[in-house]
């Protein structure tokens, strides 16, 4: 995994954490994206520190390589009675094509989830294909275009703009360039109608195209 542009990567905030293994023990993911996560678990860890992450998603091993960026201890005893709890953001910084695919796949079906309890919790909204556009995008398979484009919306206006990087613009979204027209212009489309938050989980899923384009 590349750590080119990190900072720039979203997170989809779990409002179900995820079970997992840390350091050898317990943990559970509370924030998680493509390119790193949100921790919680037992004891104290350092900037620069290693570990391996790993998980289970519908019958899917998950295992990542991840270095810590930051941890700060929230709590002074935890369940055990015995050990500190900290929050620890990491980065992932290596993982077999398996593992990436299923994240992807972890991902797409959480803001999917996301995106529909929002609509049902609007009433009267018509049904849209916003989940079903952002999953084709996570999940495309197709003969792949080296290459991104990032679509900007500017005055009301669409603009496409070749991109050297998966970095996501808070004024629209980047997706590799081999991704369907239509699909594309239907994705516009609810971009357009969408709050600050679901952009931000269009931002998310359109990454994931990204970087299946490198």
């Amino acid at each position: 995994m590349q750590n080119d542009d990190r900072r720039h990567f979203q997170r989809l905030h779990l409002t179900k954490p995820i079970l997992a293994l840390a350091r050898g023990s317990s943990a559970l993911i509370l924030d998680l994206g493509i390119a790193g996560a949100l921790l919680e678990h037992y004891g104290e860890a350092e900037p620069g520190e290693r570990m391996n992450l790993s998980f289970s998603w519908m019958g899917d091993k998950i295992d990542l390589s991840c270095e810590v960026v930051r941890s700060e201890v929230v709590r002074p005893v935890g369940g055990d009675h015995l050990s500190k709890v900290s929050h620890s953001g990491v980065q992932f910084i290596g993982a077999d094509e398996d593992s990436l695919d299923a994240l992807k796949d972890l991902i797409v079906t959480q803001v999917g989830r996301v995106l529909a309890a929002q609509r049902a919790n609007a009433s009267g909204e018509p049904a849209s294909s916003n989940e079903m556009v952002l999953e084709d995008l996570g999940r495309a398979r197709r003969m792949r275009r080296r290459g991104f484009v990032s679509y900007r919306l500017k005055d009301g206006r669409w603009w496409r703009i070749p991109a050297k990087s998966p970095a996501q613009p808070h004024d629209g979204f980047t997706i590799a360039a081999y991704e369907d027209e239509e699909e594309v212009h239907t994705l516009c489309a609810a971009y357009e109608r969408a709050d600050e938050e679901t952009r931000r989980l269009i931002r998310l899923v359109a990454e994931l195209s990204a970087l299946s384009a490198r």
